[in-house]
């Protein structure tokens, strides 16, 4: 989640935990691999040609197991709606985002956004929504709504997408609550924990993210004595268990880079190979140009910047991310490792100008100028 912002370590955890994490994703990994395989042995028999070539405790009582945010969540999530209108909805009523930092979640102008939330306002209105638990055959659909709402409010919350606050441990906090909820609601249900898993990996992080001056500090960088080791180890106990489940969905394979990430004792400890290969998963099974983005990184940590820079190019005409400026601050770093301090320097420069988190434009700014000393 945050693989765009701060820059990624290397190497090969070394304990026990860190074990646990690594052989769920390596069974992930091999049953991927070989379902895939067979899927291709089927096409070459049918087509006869070979295929082309990302806060309570879970134990605690039941009673406790959904609150009036949970319902009013649910409820935005009514199939009378999209679900992109149900999740701009929940943002805006749940969340307590504003339009534009939803506009900017989606990738869309601030106008477009304002004309879909008030249209899911009024379809709430004429579908008779109640307050209440949705009945069982409406939970699944709206489930998936539930799940991205969440994720993105934890998102905006960790890394604030304007305003002068790096983050805003309110909504952070929110999320993992309402995820809690959920999960004592849907106990088995394998997204559920590795969004949750997702979420605790990322959060125990945060310690570090920031130095006493208040600025943002490179992973690579953080104290990682810092990190909040319980959470890493719900976190990984939770992506163990779902990855163990059966097909990986998007939040678990999120969780399980997170998890190699996180029980890296030391930046060079991080698997990136492993990273890559995951990341590739994940934007096979849910394509997005973030996805990308992050695979573009943990590629250029395996193959080299300029591979990394190669992918990041095919980003370059997709309206949704080509004037981001993560795409220019990730392009950046990449040029940074190149050797190339000009065209570092002028994609930082770019990368603030576009960035409107005024912590994060000065952490770019000085990543310009660090790059420039260079």
């Amino acid at each position: 989640m945050e693989a765009a912002a701060q820059w990624p370590t290397r190497g090969i955890p070394d304990h026990p935990r860190a074990w646990l994490a690594t052989v769920a994703t390596r069974r992930l990994i091999d049953r991927v691999r070989s379902d895939h395989s067979r899927r291709q042995r089927e096409e070459r028999v049918i087509v006869g040609s070979p295929p082309a070539e990302f806060m309570r405790a879970p134990d605690e009582e039941a009673s406790q197991d959904r609150d009036d945010s949970l319902i009013l969540l649910l409820m935005c999530c009514h199939p009378a709606l999209s679900p992109p209108t149900q999740i701009a909805l929940t943002l805006r009523a749940v969340g307590g985002l504003t339009t534009a930092e939803i506009a900017g979640a989606f990738l869309v102008p601030e106008a477009t956004m304002a004309q879909r939330i008030s249209r899911a306002k009024q379809g709430i209105r004429e579908a008779g929504a109640t307050f209440s638990m949705p009945p069982p055959a409406e939970m699944d659909f709206r489930l998936r709504a539930v799940l991205q709402v969440l994720y993105l409010i934890f998102n905006e919350g960790y890394t604030t997408s304007s305003g002068d606050e790096i983050t805003r441990t309110d909504l952070t906090h929110e999320a993992i609550r309402l995820m809690r909820q959920l999960r004592l609601v849907r106990p088995g249900d394998a997204e559920v924990k590795g969004l949750l898993a997702l979420m605790l990996l990322t959060e125990a992080r945060r310690p570090a993210r920031i130095d006493p001056a208040g600025r943002l500090v490179d992973l690579a960088d953080q104290d990682r004595s810092l990190w909040n080791q319980s959470l890493i180890e719900e976190g990984v106990q939770l992506v163990t268990e779902a990855l163990q489940q059966g097909p990986p969905g998007a939040y678990q394979l999120q969780a399980a880079i997170a998890a190699i990430y996180d029980e890296a004792s030391h930046p060079e400890d991080t698997d990136w190979p492993q990273i890559l290969l995951l990341y590739q998963l994940l934007d096979r099974l849910t394509p997005n140009p973030m996805a990308t983005l992050n695979r573009a990184l943990a590629l250029a940590m395996v193959a080299g910047p300029q591979a990394g820079l190669d992918l990041l190019a095919t980003l370059d005409d997709d309206k949704r991310v080509a004037s981001h400026h993560r795409l220019f601050a990730v392009r950046g770093h990449l040029l940074e490792m190149a050797g190339n301090s000009a065209a570092a320097t002028e994609a930082f420069e770019t990368a603030a100008r576009r960035c409107t988190s005024l912590p994060e434009r000065a952490y770019l700014q000085e990543r310009a100028r660090a790059a420039l000393r260079r």
